[in-house]
């Protein structure tokens, strides 16, 4: 029941996810026109979450894929808001600033998708794991042990 509603609720979260950010761009007068094809970070994560909710069939590899994009995206989310001094990169937000909350309210719903794979990728571990007994301590291997402690 946990794994069904853990996928039911990853696949909203990614499809707002996806559609907050492809519909995501704002111009202006100074700077001109930000989308988010523009970025790099952004189609990587619109192309993880697409694919988060296409392929059920491998968490683990999902939940990993998604770790990576949300780092990619936070990232961009960060330098949005802070810039970077250090490469003279200046921050964008406060010229963008519709585009900038778009794009982090997508990045919280990816986030959130995130938790509902990584929890599935814990569950399938357990259930992977859990068929096989633990493995057998030789009582020569105890006694050393209670040596030790």
């Amino acid at each position: 029941m946990l794994d069904c509603t853990l996928r039911v609720s990853a696949i909203p979260l990614s499809i707002a996810s996806i559609s907050l950010t492809v519909t995501d761009h704002q111009s202006n007068e100074t700077f001109g026109k930000i989308e988010f094809h523009n970025l790099l970070g952004l189609k990587y994560m619109v192309l993880i979450s697409a694919i988060s909710w296409i392929f059920f069939l491998s968490d683990q590899v999902i939940a990993y894929l998604m770790v990576t994009s949300v780092a990619a995206v936070s990232e961009i989310v960060y330098l949005g808001y802070k810039g970077d001094r250090e490469v003279t990169w200046s921050e964008a937000c406060s010229s963008f600033g519709k585009f900038c909350s778009r794009m982090g309210i997508g990045l919280v719903f990816h986030a959130l998708a995130l938790c509902c794979f990584l929890s599935l990728s814990v569950i399938s571990a357990f259930r992977a794991f859990s068929v096989f007994d633990p493995p057998c301590v030789s009582s020569k291997e105890e006694e050393e042990d209670r040596r030790d402690n």
